[in-house]
């Protein structure tokens, strides 16, 4: 009997020992995901909590560890934000039995939040946390262009709709202008005939404006593009308030595009930056600045303003078609900017925040 025991005991060592290896093992794999991972005990206490986790929270492992949630708010290390974050986390999950929780940090970088518990986790809570930005810029881009394409086909049927009618009401106006004239009602038959004209260059320019042409591409020279630009813009912008500045890179930089159109895009950021900063106030010195850089193969414009900035629900819907803050505005602007630089295999995007200005960064292809 001894001896049988004698002889498991050492198989007995061995399974500990391999099951030992296969805790550090996954202990490790934890350790080095892209993905923050930290575990609070059924007492609130947290247990683990991995390097990636660690340098989302901008604290020491070993401050945090063994800390309960409401310690872990109140640690001075931690920033405000931050902690306004965790506990919209914790009253979700806590009231409302939310597992899945989006969120958007300082930088404008977008996180999945992931928080596992119930029977299968014995008390314990998990909480994973994943970077999805770019799935996040994949999806809008994916729903822009449906939106577009969509603008595309409405806009299209609406002007072959009106556009019809016009065209009789035209022609009748222009069989009874004779009449008109021996009554000495000329005048009447010239404004009708003038305001149908400036109906259809309407028509036009919205049917244009949401499905742009395919562009007719020549090489220029960066600089050139956004002196013309800053020529254009200057006077308008002292009018307002505001400063233009052009920052460029010393090296010249090509890119093959349809001057027309590009130059659209940027005279609308500008003329964008300078709304935005007569906004804040007359007596407010303004400040746009326009710079380039290279990065891979694109050049980057900068169009950057000191003007008073969107908040989030603003920038979601910055570049639908009709979505717009001028009372004045139709806007197709920067849904129209963001097709044009599209069909020119370059991107636009957007950094902001309410009261402290806002970017526009366009990347266009380099020709060498």
């Amino acid at each position: 009997m001894i001896s049988e025991f004698q002889d498991t005991a050492p198989q007995r060592t061995d399974v500990l020992s391999h099951v030992h290896l296969d805790n550090n093992k996954y202990e490790n794999v934890l350790e080095h995901m892209d993905s923050g991972i930290m575990l609070f005990d059924n007492h609130g206490i947290l247990t683990f909590i991995n390097v990636q986790m660690a340098k989302l929270l901008e604290l020491p492992r070993n401050l945090v560890s063994g800390c309960t949630l409401m310690k872990l708010l109140r640690l001075p290390q931690m920033s405000r934000f931050k902690k306004k974050k965790i506990l919209r986390i914790y009253r979700e999950t806590i009231f409302h039995r939310k597992r899945y929780h989006e969120l958007m940090d300082e930088n404008g970088r977008h996180w999945l939040v992931t928080v596992t518990y119930g029977d299968q986790m014995d008390g314990d809570f998990l909480f994973s946390v994943k970077d999805v930005s770019d799935y996040k810029q994949i999806e809008q881009t994916a729903y822009q262009n449906d939106k577009l394409a969509m603008l595309g086909r409405i806009s299209a049927s609406i002007a072959h709709e009106i556009r019809n009618p016009l065209t009789a009401i035209r022609g009748f106006i222009q069989l009874l202008r004779p009449h008109l004239l021996q009554l000495g009602k000329d005048e009447y038959a010239r404004i009708i005939l003038t305001e149908i004209d400036r109906a259809n260059d309407i028509i036009y320019e919205f049917l244009n404006s949401s499905k742009p042409s395919a562009p007719q591409k020549t090489v220029m020279k960066v600089e050139s593009l956004l002196k013309e630009v800053v020529l254009l813009t200057e006077s308008e912008g002292l009018m307002k308030g505001c400063e233009i500045l052009l920052e460029v890179e010393d090296t010249p930089l090509n890119v093959s595009i349809d001057v027309k159109q590009i130059k659209q895009v940027i005279l609308n950021m500008v003329k964008n930056a300078m709304d935005a900063i007569e906004e804040v106030g007359e007596e407010y010195t303004g400040m746009i600045r326009i710079k380039t850089t290279t990065e891979n193969k694109f050049v980057q414009i900068t169009i950057a303003d000191n003007g008073r900035g969107m908040d989030h629900n603003t920038l979601v819907r910055l570049f639908d078609p009709f979505f717009t803050t001028k009372e004045s505005g139709t806007g197709l602007g920067l849904s129209v900017s963001y097709r044009i630089i599209k069909n020119h295999g370059g991107t636009i995007s957007v950094n902001s925040q309410k009261g402290e200005g806002t970017s526009f960064m366009i990347k266009l292809p380099l020709v060498y």
